[in-house]
């Protein structure tokens, strides 16, 4: 169960852009490694837990409406009732800005760019905790 990867991939809308330009707001990415953790939590303990602190958190790119990200998770640590995890936010189809294409002209990225990197420590009280409901996540 430790290293056993979630990955959620979504698209960010305009509605996610907060910024000039439909630039994302780099706290949408932590919204979804909240969702990666939850989704983690879940499969490994049957709750889906606290999410207790973030201990390190990196914006390495930029996003922007429309572009296609991955956010990945797994748990490196794991103590009676607290699970510390890795997170990574990677870009994989991003629009074309070229004013000789249409405006939904788009690119499957040939390598992801990493845009965020994260460590966090979530909690499932040991009296929630009723086993791994995904057999990859058995202990």
């Amino acid at each position: 169960m430790i290293g056993e990867k979630v990955i959620i991939r979504t698209r960010m809308s305009t509605a996610d852009a907060h910024y000039a330009g439909d630039l994302v707001n780099g706290s949408k990415i932590l919204d979804f490694f909240g969702d990666v953790a939850t989704e983690l939590l879940i499969r490994l303990d049957g709750d889906e837990g606290l999410f207790r602190a973030y201990e390190q958190v990196d914006f390495l790119a930029p996003i922007y409406a429309g572009d296609f990200m991955e956010y990945h998770g797994w748990i490196e640590e794991m103590g009676n009732s607290s699970r510390k995890a890795k997170f990574e936010a990677y870009k994989v189809i991003q629009l074309v800005n070229d004013p000789g294409m249409s405006e939904s002209a788009a690119e499957v990225l040939e390598e992801p760019i990493l845009c965020g990197t994260a460590t966090g420590v979530m909690v499932v009280k040991k009296e929630l905790q009723r086993g791994a409901q995904d057999p990859a996540f058995q202990r």
